[in-house]
């Protein structure tokens, strides 16, 4: 088990109109791991990354970073964090070298003309390095947003939807660049509208509504314990009846009696295991089917049915 690099307990944020962004917030982040954090807009995932980065002044709570009290550290432990922020915030007139290497030396470190070079050209962005930034496109100025962030070499790296607006070829490129800077032993906290993304990329998953963590978990565990298997059998003859030898499976019959679709697996992981045994079932009873369509709930549909049982709570 990784040490934790990020321990975040109680924290709170409550704004002047008395709009709660963070509702007693408890989230510990492992050393070298891929972090996504879920969420619909106003969730309150851009308020805990500004907590933790000190933009924003928490209400309550408090945050360990690099086993410290950052309320105590937090000079020195926020110069070993880098942040890429939702909006272009940089001086659009500054040549792109000159914002990569100014915001090295902002965070102490010295000058070091090769390391800048390496995440230019990292990023493609090495043939535009004279270039003001207010001249490049959507997708460059991002990609400058993620240099700067990557300049004084942080060891935990916080990614707020960091491919919102960029094209597809591009959302490609940042994720070999985000596995490329965990094989460095960057830990990435990473938010996104994009579920693809956190389905492709992330070790855990938090998810995140109101300021609450609904919960938090391995990707794969998660997808197991919640997710859900649909299957579609073809048959070869009509049915009008479903026989009584597969009535205890989560099927349904459909009007023209030439397939059976089994929709089951809740909260166990095991429909696939299911599917197997009603197949079987199906051969006992004498009865031939000529295909099998099988799929797995996505992390976007348990997202959503997460989001949907907590309104339906609320």
């Amino acid at each position: 088990m990784h040490d934790p690099i990020l321990e975040i307990s109680g924290l709170t944020k409550v704004y002047a109109g008395g709009t709660k962004a963070l509702d007693s917030v408890d989230l510990t982040i492992r050393k070298g791991e891929i972090f996504a954090l879920l969420g619909p807009n106003g969730a309150g995932k851009t308020t805990l990354i500004g907590a933790v980065c000190g933009l924003v002044r928490p209400t309550g709570g408090t945050i360990r970073a690099f086993g410290g009290d950052m309320a105590q550290t937090w000079r020195s432990a926020r110069a070993r964090i880098g942040l890429v922020p939702q909006e272009l915030s940089t001086d659009m007139f500054e040549p792109v070298e000159r914002a990569v290497a100014y915001s090295r030396g902002l965070f102490g470190q010295h000058r070091d003309n090769a390391r800048v070079e390496e995440i230019l050209r990292s990023l493609s962005l090495w043939d535009k390095r004279k270039a003001q930034i207010r001249e490049l496109s959507g997708g460059m100025k991002r990609r400058v947003l993620i240099a700067k962030a990557l300049a004084h070499e942080p060891e935990l790296l916080f990614l707020d939807e960091p491919t919102a607006g960029v094209d597809v070829e591009l959302r490609k490129d940042m994720w070999r660049l985000i596995a490329a800077m965990r094989e460095r032993g960057v830990t990435i906290i990473l938010t996104t509208h994009y579920i693809d993304e956190a389905e492709e990329m992330a070790d855990r998953v938090g998810i995140i509504n109101n300021g609450r963590i609904l919960m938090v978990d391995e990707k794969a565990a998660m997808m197991a314990r919640l997710g859900r298997t649909e299957a579609r059998i073809a048959l070869a003859q009509p049915l009008q009846q479903l026989p009584d030898a597969i009535a205890h499976f989560p099927v349904e019959l459909a009007e023209d009696g030439l397939t059976i679709t089994y929709r089951g697996g809740d909260g166990t992981g095991k429909g696939r295991a299911e599917v197997a045994g009603l197949t079987k079932a199906l051969a006992a009873a004498g009865i031939d089917y000529c295909g099998i369509d099988i799929r797995d709930s996505s992390l976007e549909e348990i997202f959503v049915g997460l989001l949907g049982q907590q309104r339906e709570a609320a």
